[in-house]
Order: C-alpha cells, then structure tokens, then sequence
C-alpha cells in the first residue's frame, strides 16, 4: 500500500504542476491553487518515500538514487538527491511567495521565472520522462509536448497583437 500510495502522490503532483503552468494564461487565481496543491502532494510524496523506501535515512535515498541513476544512465551517482532537495526547496518557497505576495511574485523578474521554470521542468522532464516506464513516461511525453506547444502558441498569438 505504500508503494501505491507514495507513486500516486507524485502522480497527481504533476498532473496539477502541469495544470498550473497550462492555466497561467487563462487564470492566475486557478494556476496559484493547482500549484500550491501540487507541491502539497509532492510534499506528502516525499515523506512518504522517505517512511515506506528510505527508513527515514539521507543516506539510505543517496544509495537508493545513487542505484536508480546506475540502473537509468550508467552513473553510479546519489548526488541527484540534493538536486531533488533543492526542486522542494524552491516548489516550497515560490509557492509560499505566491500565497505572501501576489503582487510581488507576478511582477517578479522575468530571468527569475525563466530560471525556475527552467529548473523545474528539467527536474519534471527527468522524473516524467528519463527515470519513469511505462504509461507515466507516455503521460510525460504528452505533457512536455503540450506544454511547449502551449508556449509556443501562445508566443505566436502575442506577437501578433
């Protein structure tokens, strides 16, 4: 039960992540709730990968990952983990930011937002798309495709106003 549990957090994280970043256009208000609750759920993800996989042991998810990134890319290498640290550190904060000040985080710098949705989406596009199999990679895929078809579109139509 931990398994599918902790698995499908993560799922439904990224679902409301990618409806978030799809919304932002058309609704800041829903883009703001879809991203709190997505780094909700990748919050609950995390403790509970930390209680059903890692013992609550940093160094048990360094070895875990270090195995993972063997088994995907051939590098026997645990230092993604402060990666992943570093991904809800800052989901953390810039949803925080969100919710403290609305003013100031939609006006914020446009190299900032650039930088963390560049981030971000890296960390996504590795957990979606490089690490998973199956239909979560499929669901991946679709999503990064969506995504930067979104964008480009929607970079399409504000040049032309």
């Amino acid at each position: 039960m931990g398994d599918l549990v902790t698995r499908w957090t993560i799922r439904i994280a990224l679902v409301l992540y990618v409806a978030s970043l799809a919304s932002r256009d058309w609704s800041r208000r829903w883009s703001r709730l879809a991203w709190t609750a997505g780094c909700g759920f990748y919050l609950l993800h995390v403790a509970l990968a930390f209680e059903f996989f890692h013992q609550w042991s940093h160094v048990e998810a360094y070895a875990a990952t270090a195995r993972q990134t063997a088994q995907v890319v051939g590098l026997d290498w645990g230092g993604g983990l402060y990666v992943n640290y570093a991904f809800t550190l800052v989901w953390f904060a810039d949803a925080l930011w969100w919710w403290v000040s609305v003013e100031s985080h939609s006006h914020r710098s446009r190299f900032l937002a650039w930088a963390l949705d560049g981030f971000m989406g890296f960390i996504a596009f590795n957990a979606t798309v490089v690490f998973a199999r199956g239909w979560s990679r499929w669901f991946g895929i679709a999503a990064c495709v969506g995504l930067a078809m979104l964008w480009f579109f929607g970079r399409a139509a504000a040049r032309k106003r």
